[in-house]
């Protein structure tokens, strides 16, 4: 009786473990398709950043500056608010520390990127004055992508990308 019984919890205990990896693997395929769901470009070819309301583009110019552009419900670059913007990015040891002022619809940094060519970010947006800050970390490669029209870090392709 007692070896039917351990036969039992084992076939239950499998059962349950089963269950719940295929529930796991669901819902990394949805949380997958999610994350390509957002993969958008920019009006000037950048990433957006959804971690902002309302939405804003990165957008690495041709001389290494940062622009930051602030977009409506249809994707379309809005005049500059009175956002505050500030960009810590490459190596910890020596970190290029970025203010940003605006220019036309946008904003542009005062710097240009730190050399190299996959450069850790971490961007910082205020709203308002008093908004409350978001804080947005990732890493800005620079090589261009293989399958589309754009650098990997604004890349729209569902290919594997080191950075997510």
């Amino acid at each position: 009786m007692k070896l039917k019984t351990n036969a039992l919890i084992a076939v239950a205990t499998s059962f349950l473990l089963g269950s719940v990896a295929m529930a796991e693997q669901d819902k990394h395929d949805h949380d997958h398709e999610h994350a390509h769901e957002h993969a958008i470009s920019g009006p000037n070819g950048g990433r957006v950043l959804h971690d902002v309301d309302p939405h804003a583009e990165l957008f690495v110019t041709k001389d290494r500056k940062i622009q930051i552009t602030f977009l409506d419900a249809e994707g379309k670059a809005v005049a500059p608010g009175n956002q505050s913007i500030s960009v810590i990015c490459g190596k910890r040891s020596s970190p290029t520390r970025m203010s940003f002022a605006k220019e036309g619809s946008s904003f542009l940094s005062d710097k240009a990127l730190p050399a190299g060519m996959n450069i850790p970010t971490v961007v910082q947006i205020k709203m308002t004055p008093d908004g409350k800050k978001e804080t947005i970390k990732l890493n800005l490669n620079l090589e261009e992508c293989p399958t589309c029209d754009f650098l990997e870090y604004a890349c729209t392709c569902e290919h594997d990308k080191e950075d997510e």
